[in-house]
């Protein structure tokens, strides 16, 4: 017995050691990380090392806590400034629009394919949800308009809830079980539950995380995201969302002034960063390359039908009530990124013994594969062809630093690309509100302390400290200059998120 563990042991240290080092050489390869995940979990599977898995259920569960891990993660990282003017299309794109994505899938694998319909609408209900952790992990690295990457990341937060109600009805009971109606008010239900309890459970979690007095600073980021697990539990308790409860208690905390708060982010990106290792190696692990090859048909298909008719449709449709240019929508359109979600949804019917769900789970599996490849290889470019590219976006370092805590400030990094008009502003120029200044300039690998008639140059990285009373100010400060230089203002400029 002690042999055994400590095998597994090796094996499990080891394969996370090269699931760390792999995030580097994706990103300078451009090959998106869960990929390389996933190739981890075949590798030692049956047609690698040889350990044969194949318990559904033990991996839906598991990937569920993966999942509550990653979206809390996601919760606690969103800034409510950010968040607030795309609630509702990421609302609207997270319910009406899986409802369209499902219809259009279901109705296109059905005449395709030949798949009843119980079948077919599942293969559409798995598909509808994008994957917070493809999502999170391969936005925040282009420079985009932070409306367009709130209103995404959202979106896979939310998605996540309706999504898992939507494919336990459709795998256990099928349509027509119930009144439409009768359903339509159950989700309802769930989702208004779930975000009553995540925001009572992130309210009481931000009161007592204030007024605790921790022995140890290391206890507060263990008891913030033990208040987010708190809500999925209590929501699931109450038949309502937990998923829902999780994001919505996440958003609450994630922006309240709490103790040691870098700290707790840190330890949250830490965290999903683990959730996401183990959940990817453990769908590799699950999934038999031998049946692979009869999967590849279906997986293009339903690929195409998502990604060229489902998706666009939804996004037009969810964005109707909303001033979404054109341009926004097809970006949009190409960025609901799927991952390791639609496969774990497809453990659902899979654990549950339904007819024809191993060949669902093998087809999402091969789907995932390609279309992640595609789109995450083609977002810098599709985003710069569309013009939605922020050139200078100031992004928020992680450090734990007890001054910034007492100042209630945060530190932000700033880049200086080609094309910024922020080259050849002096310092002064930026003009940033009280609160707020530059206190180190990276250039050319070394750092110096500008001074008020420092020009800055194409390359150059900022250190920004500002206090959280004038974040945003300073924000759409330096947005408006990476716009139209240091005469911003004399153009209308004040960097506010719209087209140019």
């Amino acid at each position: 017995m002690t042999g055994s563990l400590d095998i597994a042991l090796l094996l499990g240290s080891a394969v996370l050691l090269v699931a760390v080092g792999a995030v580097r050489l994706s990103t300078r390869l451009g090959v998106p990380s869960l990929l390389v995940y996933l190739a981890l979990g075949v590798a030692i599977g049956e047609s690698g090392l040889g350990i044969r898995f194949d318990d559904a259920e033990l991996t839906r569960t598991l990937g569920f806590c993966a999942l509550i891990v990653i979206i809390a993660e996601g919760g606690l990282t969103a800034r409510w400034s950010t968040l607030r003017p795309v609630l509702g299309l990421a609302a609207a794109l997270a319910t009406v629009g899986v409802v369209v994505s499902i219809a259009v899938v279901g109705v296109a694998v059905h005449l395709l394919l030949g798949l009843d319909w119980r079948l077919a609408l599942l293969y559409g209900a798995v598909l509808s949800s994008t994957d917070a952790a493809a999502v999170f992990a391969t936005l925040r690295r282009l420079r985009l308009p932070p409306r367009l990457v709130a209103a995404l990341e959202a979106e896979s937060g939310l998605n996540d809830a309706p999504v898992v109600l939507l494919v336990v009805l459709l795998a256990t009971h099928g349509p027509g079980a119930h009144p439409w109606w009768q359903e339509a008010l159950l989700l309802g239900y769930e989702l208004a539950a779930g975000a009553a309890v995540g925001f009572g459970v992130g309210v009481a979690g931000r009161w007592t995380l204030r007024r605790a007095a921790l022995p140890s600073a290391g206890l507060y980021p263990i008891a913030a995201v033990g208040f987010t697990v708190l809500a999925y539990a209590a929501g699931a308790v109450l038949h309502a969302s937990g998923f829902l409860a999780v994001y919505v208690a996440g958003v609450v905390l994630g922006n309240a002034r709490l103790p040691h708060r870098q700290a707790i982010l840190g330890f949250a990106d830490g965290l999903a960063w683990l959730a996401q290792i183990g959940l990817f190696v453990l769908l590799g692990l699950l999934v038999s390359p031998s049946r692979l090859d009869a999967a590849v048909l279906p997986a293009i298909v339903a690929g195409l039908a998502l990604l060229f008719l489902a998706r666009p449709l939804s996004v037009a449709v969810s964005a109707l009530p909303f001033r979404v240019r054109p341009r926004e929508q097809v970006f949009l359109s190409w960025a609901g990124l799927r991952g390791a979600v639609p496969i774990v949804l497809a453990t659902i019917p899979l654990s549950a013994g339904l007819p024809g769900a191993g060949r669902l789970f093998d087809a999402v599996f091969v789907l995932v594969v390609i279309f992640t490849l595609l789109q995450t290889g083609t977002l810098g470019p599709v985003a710069r062809r569309l013009r939605v590219t922020a050139p200078a976006e100031p992004a928020e370092i992680r450090v734990e630093t007890a001054p910034l805590e007492r100042m209630q400030a945060d530190l932000l990094q700033l880049e200086v690309p080609e094309g910024s008009r922020l080259a050849g502003v002096h310092v002064d120029e930026l003009r940033l509100p009280v609160g707020a200044s530059v206190t180190l300039v990276l250039r050319d690998g070394a750092g110096f302390v500008p001074v008020p008639d420092t020009r800055l140059k194409v390359g150059d990285s900022l250190l920004i400290v500002a206090t959280a009373a004038v974040r945003d100010v300073a924000e759409r400060r330096l947005r408006a200059v990476s716009r139209r230089g240091r005469l911003a203002r004399w153009f209308d400029e004040y960097g506010d998120e719209r087209d140019e």
